[in-house]
């Protein structure tokens, strides 16, 4: 009789240790915190910050049309970055994220209002001195093209006069100086107050400049190098008319609620 029972409760330890015994896991990772973007030209990348669960398998990238609607995911990863390719310019998207285990438990949403509106950029743009090549010298944001320094559609023109190099705009225009930036990038958002009364400011290479164009848009601009005879920029531009967002990197807390099976809204 003590063999049987020495038998029996060592099957019972075997099964207590063997891992298809033991309970379920049901506990979710943590909800994704610190959810940001940065604006691309057609793209947005999403950022946060990396959860620390052992048993973390991914992250389901989702995307709204506004913060309270209803989310579907575009994309999953493992990182603790993602970028949308399919962001159009000019279109606002509100962005979450949801973190899962290997047992497939998913966090709720993240709670960060995360949203971006992607923006047109280009590189190495030239203008010429308008007093020696007027036709070469004006730069349309709206139509990513040079073009002649008083055309109608002229948002910014390049002057060198008196061994000094200026950017003007229009008198239906603004202009204001930044200061120096390591990159483009380094401006997020168009100022409200500052602008130049005289409608031109110096131009100097490594500085950034923000235009508040005619039409109601906002664009910036970082000098490369300037001479004499040009100057040579990189430049982004909103699309949309009155919105002051050049690069977005927006993190603020709000609650949400989210209601699986793939249809996500928040309230």
């Amino acid at each position: 009789m003590k063999k049987y029972w020495w038998i029996l409760g060592l099957g019972l330890l075997l099964i207590g240790c063997d891992p298809r015994f033991l309970a379920p896991d049901l506990t979710p990772p943590a909800v994704p915190q610190n959810v940001s973007t940065v604006t691309g030209d057609n793209q947005v990348e999403v950022l946060w910050t990396r959860n620390t669960e052992p048993d973390l398998a991914g992250y389901h990238i989702l995307v709204s049309s506004t913060y309270n609607g209803t989310y579907r995911i575009i994309g999953t990863t493992y990182q603790d970055h993602y970028i949308d390719n399919g962001a159009h310019n000019g279109v606002t998207y509100y962005y979450a994220v949801t973190a899962y285990d290997r047992a497939g438990n998913e966090s709720p949403l993240s709670r960060d209002v995360a949203y971006d509106t992607p923006r047109p950029e280009g590189y190495n743009a030239i203008l010429k001195d308008y007093r020696t090549t007027p036709t070469l010298a004006g730069y349309d944001f709206s139509d990513n093209s040079v073009g002649p320094y008083d055309d109608q559609y002229t948002d910014v023109f390049f002057e060198y006069y008196n061994g000094s190099f200026f950017l003007n705009v229009w008198t239906d225009s603004d202009i204001q100086d930044m200061g120096y930036t390591q990159s483009l990038y380094d401006i997020t958002e168009a100022p409200t107050v500052g602008w130049s009364p005289s409608k031109d400011v110096r131009a100097i290479a490594g500085h950034t400049y923000v235009i508040w164009t005619w039409d109601d848009h906002y664009a910036k601009i970082r000098i490369n190098a300037v001479s004499s005879a040009r100057v040579d920029f990189d430049w982004a531009y909103q699309l949309q008319s009155g919105n002051t967002e050049l690069k977005r990197s927006v993190s603020t807390t709000r609650g949400s609620h989210y209601l699986g099976d793939g249809v996500t809204s928040r309230q």
